[in-house]
């Protein structure tokens, strides 16, 4: 059996207000191109396909696009479950369209999956299934797959109260020893005739995670050990961080496919993929990755010399279909004659972030006018700086002036406050 695993579409999202649609439906015929190429039998999208539980009407065509396409009729599998940013109830409400077609959509973590029947020829089917578990049969695969599909499995979704402690260490240990429970009690439906496979959307301790992922686990409690899949889990196919990663630690292979874009600049030079998965029953998984062309780049841009040397990247062709989070370093601040400028250049610019460089003439400026103020007058510049604004009343003037003259190394106290005024100021 030839399986795709993706993840984490995040369609509707956005990167600082600019639309990502384009660059989402690009991913969507890219990704239905590999299906065709490299003659996929199931698709495993594990988690979150929608950036929002309430998505926009277009994002959620896209899916119903995707879909559509992936599942070629009936004459392919397709199995989705939800992210911790989707809407469980919203992922499962076109089930009893969807399962005529072969795909299963599967919401909550205890959701029951049962047979089904194509409407009508020779189409993917469920021959079992139970609590985020199913039996798929694809045409022309001589051999069934079973699949624990586990959806985003928080206390909330579970609709279970782990443990009434409130120490992060009981929490977490509650948590790992629950998601091992379930697992290994779906895993008691695998055979040694299947192929046999795991899906889920949550953290698991070892993975590299970036900016653009939400925080499914609160100090760690949603993280769980690799060992909690059984060892006769052929593949197991994760969703949550965007970083395409394998995670060790377990008997089975496991695997982020990380999401199709990147959607935050600490992203910035992952390569994007998606993962291609050869397995018989009873063997071992030969796994290959394939990386995406689609989508825009996301780079950063530090031009220490200024405006300048923007116009001379632009001028050259760097970075053209790309998001860039400019830094500039500037010793004068932007004019609004700039930043217009700035974004004529390039369509691409999502941030401009100027850093004010003085130069040694202002640096000189600024210490001659430091070493010319009485010790009083530093002190209060140096306290409005560091207290956002605020002024010193007069006793406390008075108590910081008695102090440095009584202080037998008043010498340093001055030198202290002089150096901290410098670096505010």
């Amino acid at each position: 059996m030839r399986i795709l695993h993706t993840a984490d579409w995040h369609f509707g999202k956005t990167i600082e207000g600019r639309d990502r649609g384009p660059e989402q439906e690009a991913f969507v015929e890219e990704l239905c191109a590999i299906c065709l190429d490299e003659a996929i039998d199931l698709v495993l999208v594990a988690g979150d396909v929608f950036q929002s539980p309430n998505p926009s009407a277009a994002a959620e065509e896209l899916f119903y696009y995707a879909m559509d396409r992936l599942v070629d009729y009936g004459r392919r599998g397709v199995v989705v479950i939800a992210g911790n940013h989707d809407n469980p109830e919203r992922i499962r409400a076109s089930s009893p369209l969807a399962d005529k077609l072969g795909i299963t959509l599967v919401g909550l973590p205890k959701d029951m999956l049962y047979s089904s029947r194509p409407a009508a020829g020779d189409k993917v089917r469920r021959i079992n299934g139970g609590q985020a578990w199913l039996e798929l049969v694809v045409p022309g695969v001589e051999h069934a797959a079973v699949i624990a599909a586990l959806p985003y499995p928080s206390e909330g979704r579970l609709k279970e109260l782990l443990t009434d402690s409130l120490e992060d260490r009981d929490l977490r240990l509650e948590y790992n020893e629950r998601i091992t429970a379930l697992l290994r009690h779906i895993g008691g439906n695998y055979r040694r005739d299947t192929v046999n496979l795991a899906m889920s959307h949550l953290f698991v301790r070892g993975g590299i995670e970036s900016d653009s992922e939400y925080q499914i686990q609160v100090g760690g409690t949603y993280a769980v050990d690799p060992a909690v899949f059984p060892a006769n889990v052929q593949y197991a196919a994760l969703g949550h961080l965007h970083r395409p990663q394998y995670v060790g630690g377990s008997a089975a292979p496991i695997r982020y496919a990380g999401s199709p874009l990147a959607y935050s600049f600490s992203e910035a030079g992952y390569s994007k993929s998606v993962t291609v998965v050869n397995v018989l029953p009873g063997q071992a998984a030969d796994i290959r990755e394939i990386f995406l062309a689609s989508g825009r780049s996301l780079v950063k841009w530090r031009a220490d010399r200024g405006l300048g040397q923007v116009r001379d990247w632009v001028a050259a062709g760097r970075d053209q279909n790309a998001w860039i989070d400019l830094e500039i370093r500037l010793s004068m601040p932007l004019t609004m004659a700039d930043i217009q400028e700035l974004r004529g250049l390039h369509p691409g610019f999502v941030n401009i972030r100027p850093v004010m460089v003085a130069s040694d003439s202002d640096e000189g400026a600024r210490r001659d006018r430091i070493e010319g103020l009485p010790i009083d007058q530093l002190f209060i510049r140096f306290y409005e700086q560091a207290t956002g604004g605020a002024k010193p009343d007069d006793k406390l003037v008075e108590l910081f002036l008695e102090l440095s003259q009584n202080n037998p190394e008043d010498t340093a106290v001055e030198a202290e406050v002089k150096s901290n005024g410098e670096g505010l100021l």
